[in-house]
């Protein structure tokens, strides 16, 4: 009989196109996986993979096999899901995916208020790109993800729970810092960085400000949002900030000035994604409705 752990390796050595590294992510031996693939082929009578000392290949049959399990093993999630849905509010553990220019601003102003009111909630969080984040929403392997918007995302739930805008960054002693506020023209003027592709941030400002994006190509791509905040702390030009950042940014350093965008807004809006077939989605709602809480309280706290 064919078993959820054998489409596991499957699915693994897919993913990796590497026996050992598969294994690994398995927290098995090498041989234990090989010997559960090559039992796997045996009861299909058909070849997964095409491997040797160099590569591994799917085969085409494979290609077939490995998306038919991957819905399986998103079945099998959703349906332990709806077997603990009828429990108080979150009181299952759950997995949610966080792009990195969102999780390290919302999550301090958001986290301390989830551990008040839901103190037993267990939480495993992702942070990925958006795109990935969506595969794994998708295909069973998170069970929500919070992201920003716009962004494309057919055949999914969207619950928004925040909206803001973007800043750029300068050194005090900058002549941008007078500002009150910077429009696109004149950002186009500075020495804009931006975060490489994959990073909803940069495609979400290059829209508000109507830039081409082939034409403001970032040498950025590997950088992390806050070392482009440390660069323009350092006069080495601006970045744009989402507004959740302001807190964090203004406390690394006093000679630190941060200008909004004039561009008409709410420039990104924030939102948790799940599949249309999740059994907890009133769980999601829930947190998306306590989110919306703590950031206001934040927000008047902060602006007062």
């Amino acid at each position: 009989m064919i078993t959820l752990r054998q489409l596991e390796f499957a699915l693994a050595v897919a993913k990796h196109r590497h026996f050992k590294r598969a294994a690994e992510d398995c927290n098995i031996s090498q041989s234990a996986l090989s010997l559960g693939i090559a039992e796997l082929e045996k009861q299909l009578d058909i070849q997964i993979f095409e491997r040797n000392n160099k590569q591994v290949l799917i085969t085409p049959i494979g290609e077939d096999i490995l998306v038919r399990a991957q819905r399986i093993f998103s079945e099998i999630n959703d349906l332990t899901a709806c077997a603990h849905s009828h429990r108080t509010p979150l009181a299952y553990p759950m997995t949610i995916g966080i792009i990195p220019t969102i999780a390290p601003y919302l999550l301090p102003k958001v986290l301390p208020d989830l551990k008040n009111h839901y103190p037993d909630f267990r939480m495993t969080l992702v942070e990925k790109q958006t795109e990935r984040l969506l595969e794994q929403v998708r295909y069973g392997h998170i069970d929500t993800a919070i992201i920003a918007l716009p962004y494309q995302v057919d055949g999914l739930h969207t619950f928004e729970f925040w909206a803001e805008d973007f800043f750029a960054v300068f050194s005090g002693d900058d002549p941008h810092a007078q500002l009150s506020h910077i429009s696109a023209s004149e950002l186009n003027d500075t020495n804009l960085m931006l975060l490489g592709e994959g990073h909803c941030l940069t495609d979400q400002a290059l829209s508000v400000c109507h830039f081409d994006h082939d034409a403001m190509k970032s040498s950025f791509s590997d950088a992390s949002l806050n070392t482009l905040v440390q660069m323009s702390l350092a006069g080495m030009g601006t970045t744009l900030i989402p507004e959740m950042a302001l807190q964090q940014v203004h406390a690394q350093s006093a000679n630190v000035k941060t200008i909004p965008l004039a561009e008409q807004g709410p420039h990104r809006r924030i939102a948790f994604v799940t599949r249309l077939n999740y059994a907890r989605v009133d769980d999601v709602k829930l947190l998306g409705d306590l989110f919306r809480q703590s950031l206001l309280a934040y927000q008047q706290q902060y602006n007062a």
